[in-house]
């Protein structure tokens, strides 16, 4: 009974057996071999879109850039010169004035007296030295004659030299109490705009005073000082000797221009703590946009490069060997040119060595490029399909 079941089994699985190959044989495609056939992989080269720009030909400007100071080329503390009750102040804080402009008077009644005094005693000198010449010219006649002795005429003589002196004298002391005088009115030495006024009329006002009466500075023209690497110095002082050194001033955040200027000099010292140099710019400052004791953003320009090329800044990446950019060639298949850089500002780079004009090269995407990969160049209208490193980064992009 035994033997029997077991032929049943063997039975069942050989037909099984048969079953399954025919039903294999029957779904082949092709049903020409015994065995299954081989996977094959296609692999397939995707695009990748970037954005482009031409290499530029122009001539570009080379600029140095620091920071600096606004200082007024004038500024002065105005204080009395003489000591006296002030009288008056004839100013408007914060407007400007003109040089020669009254600012304050002090109490001349003080200084009119000592000039009175003066011119009095000028007078009288002056009419003994009149008689002192009228009787030397008496006397003279008569000692030619023998009728006056030379020790009179001598003596007349000597009475004369001593007047015209003591006139010289009291002239002198004239000019001295007139000059007191005229320093009870307070002028402006220069053109300027004054300050917040520091002492009110009635106050007794002495040239030691420290305040003073007002602080009078000079905006137009003004001054900036800015510092640079001592390294600039060379290049600076030939752009300055040959005419070709200007300076355009921007604002704390560098983003407006606020006046255009000329360079006057580099400091004769070098701050061997910083390594840095002072320079010094004037500018007109016709609108007042310059204030004093602003900081501001300096860009001096030292020279021009005539047909120079420059990329977008984004165009030059950073790699082990130093800058590199993708250029796109035929076919739209990108190759890796390393590139020598000079100075960078308002997006463009200068381009030393390394690329030729109107060549084309990758501005953004360049993380997913190899060289050798097809780019598809996308324009400025769809840059958002252009995947950028800092979004993969992120962990956005595959």
């Amino acid at each position: 009974m035994r033997s029997k079941t077991f032929k049943i089994a063997c039975a069942s699985l050989v037909a099984a057996a048969a079953i399954g190959a025919g039903a294999y044989v029957v779904h082949r495609p092709d049903g020409a071999t015994d065995h299954p056939p081989v996977a094959q992989s296609t692999t397939t080269t995707s695009v990748v879109p970037v954005t482009a720009a031409k290499v530029l030909q122009h001539d570009v400007p080379i600029v140095l850039e620091g920071l600096g100071t606004v200082t007024p080329i004038n500024t002065a503390t105005i204080r009395t010169q003489v000591q006296g009750t002030l009288d008056s102040v004839d100013f408007v804080e914060g407007k400007q004035v003109k040089r020669g402009d009254v600012l304050a008077k002090i109490d001349p009644r003080v200084y009119e007296a000592q000039v009175d005094q003066a011119e009095a005693a000028l007078a009288r000198d002056e009419a003994s030295l009149k008689n002192a010449r009228t009787n030397l010219a008496r006397t003279q006649p008569l000692a030619n004659r023998g009728f006056a002795t030379q020790q009179l005429l001598d003596t007349q003589d000597s009475q004369v030299t001593q007047g015209e002196g003591t006139v010289a004298l009291d002239k002198a002391a004239l000019e001295a109490a007139q000059t007191q005088l005229s320093f009870a009115t307070i002028t402006a030495p220069f053109d300027g705009v004054t300050g917040i006024r520091r002492i009110d009329p009635g106050n007794i006002v002495h040239p030691t005073d420290t305040n003073g009466l007002v602080v009078l500075t000079q905006l137009q023209p003004i001054a900036v000082i800015f510092t640079l690497p001592s390294g600039e110095i060379p290049g600076v002082r030939q752009a300055l000797a040959s005419g070709d050194a200007s300076v355009d001033v921007y604002d704390a955040q560098n983003k407006r221009k606020l006046d255009h200027g000329s360079l006057m000099l580099i400091n004769n010292q070098v701050d061997s703590t910083s390594g840095t140099v002072q320079l010094k710019a004037s500018f007109p400052n016709a609108g007042n946009t310059l204030w004093p004791g602003t900081f501001v953003n300096v860009h001096l320009t030292i020279a021009v490069r005539h047909d120079a090329l420059t990329v977008p800044l984004t165009a030059v990446r950073q790699g082990p060997d130093g800058g590199f950019a993708y250029v796109v060639g035929a076919n739209n298949v990108v190759s890796v040119r390393n590139v020598t850089t000079g100075q960078s500002r308002d997006g463009q780079v200068l381009i030393e060595q390394g690329l030729a004009a109107n060549e084309t090269v990758v501005t953004a995407g360049q993380y997913r490029l190899n060289p050798g990969t097809t780019v598809e160049i996308v324009p400025d209208d769809k840059k958002d399909q252009v995947q950028d490193a800092t979004t993969a980064s992120a962990g956005m992009l595959p």
